[in-house]
């Protein structure tokens, strides 16, 4: 199967992915003290997504090790606090680069001090040059009442979960 025979209509079909060169990757639910997510706006060709900050596995990088180089890369976050794995995500959809068939998360949740506000490591070009465009809080509200895409696709719904009754048991697999 080649990158352009996978796209996001075609996971259903996929029996078997061991075929696939899958992407090594973690996300950080960063929520602060008063219930606020923050997510990063990514501009693809197909179209806009706010996301989890995170990122690719680094050879030899542990899930931990890279979630930390990833937030204080895109947000600012110097020795982040990580806490329990909360889901898994497996995407599968050919990268622009034609080096991977899809992306396996997981997924963890990341507390902040109160009053953060993300500064960047990384400058806006090379943030830019990644596709990320923004960073934003999003309160639970603003997130229902927005007609903006997320991934994973049902973050409002994870997001309440996670807010009215904290992390599960052990980490749940989530839809793309």
């Amino acid at each position: 199967m080649s990158d352009a025979d996978i796209n996001d209509a075609d996971i259903n079909d996929i029996s078997d992915i061991s075929a696939l060169r899958i992407r090594e990757a973690v996300r950080g639910l960063v929520v602060d003290s008063e219930g606020r997510v923050l997510l990063v706006r990514f501009e693809f060709p197909a179209g806009t997504r706010w996301a989890l900050p995170g990122g690719g596995l680094d050879a030899g990088e542990t899930h931990h090790d890279a979630l930390r180089r990833e937030l204080a890369e895109e947000v600012g976050l110097h020795d982040a606090l990580i806490g329990a794995h909360l889901w898994n995500r497996l995407h599968i959809v050919a990268f622009m680069s034609g080096e991977f068939d899809g992306q396996r998360e997981q997924i963890y949740e990341v507390d902040v001090p109160a009053g953060f506000d993300p500064q960047p490591q990384f400058s806006w070009e090379q943030l830019n040059a990644e596709f990320v465009f923004e960073l934003r809080w999003w309160t639970l509200t603003e997130l229902k009442q927005a007609r903006v895409d997320t991934a994973p696709r049902d973050l409002v719904r994870l997001l309440h979960n996670y807010l009215t009754m904290g992390p599960p048991p052990q980490p749940i697999d989530v839809e793309p």
